[in-house]
Parts: C-alpha cells; sequence; structure tokens
C-alpha cells in the first residue's frame, strides 16, 4: 500500500464527487437502514458500505470489474440498491481504475468483467494515481 501526499493527492481529492446535501441524507439513510437489516458476517456488511460510499467516486463500471457478480448481488441485497440505477458508469476517480483504464483502451470491458479477457499484468482491483 502507498499512501499519496503533495501534488498527487490534491489531484485526487479535487477529483472526488461533491455529493448535495439530499444526497448524503439519502446515504445515511440506506446505511442506516442496512445496518439495522443485517444480520450475518459484520465483515461483509463493512465491506458492502465501503464498496456503497466508493461507487460515488468510481462509478458502477468500476465496482463490477472489481467484484464478481455473485458480490456485487449480495452488496445490493444488503444496501437494497441497485448500483446501475444508483451510480453513474464512470464516477469522476474511474481513470484511478488500472483495470478499468485498460478495458478502456481495449474496448472490451465485458469480456474484461466476465474473464473471457485476461492480463496477468493487470490487477482489476488495483486504484493508482
Amino acid at each position: 500500500m502507498a499512501i499519496y501526499t503533495g501534488k498527487q493527492y490534491e489531484k485526487n481529492y479535487k477529483r472526488l464527487k461533491n455529493l448535495s446535501e439530499d444526497q448524503l441524507k439519502e446515504m445515511h439513510e440506506i446505511t442506516k437502514k442496512a445496518i439495522a437489516r443485517y444480520k450475518g458476517n459484520a465483515s461483509e456488511l463493512e465491506t458492502a458500505l465501503g464498496m456503497f460510499y466508493f461507487g460515488h467516486h468510481v462509478g458502477w463500471k468500476v465496482l463490477v470489474m472489481m467484484h464478481s457478480k455473485k458480490t456485487i448481488r449480495k452488496y445490493e441485497d444488503i444496501l437494497q440498491i441497485n448500483i446501475r440505477e444508483y451510480f453513474e458508469q464512470e464516477g469522476p476517480s474511474w481513470e484511478r481504475s488500472l483495470g478499468y483504464k485498460w478495458a478502456k483502451k481495449i474496448g472490451e470491458f465485458w469480456k474484461i468483467v466476465s474473464g473471457d479477457i485476461k492480463d496477468e499484468k493487470i490487477n482489476k482491483k488495483e486504484i493508482g494515481s
């Protein structure tokens, strides 16, 4: 793990999504309901909430790049949302996803997501500058 500071941190920070007051209230309500409803392994709830907060910044395409269909469905059930309806395709920080940048470059997003196209050098979960 590396931590950015200085100019790269500032650049990354500036491109994060700014949510409206209504969006923040909605997120808070979804979070509260998910926590109140949930029964099971707490780490799954915690990870679903992390994906929920991260999704605004990177968009649903990065999320499906990072998680399996089964995991996405599980998190959607926990949160009671559909990520394709709730998040934009690409959030303002999508370019930080090395796997998604690679997919856009070769133009085979769904084949990469499904695993039909693989490149051992590309980590679909890696976040860069």
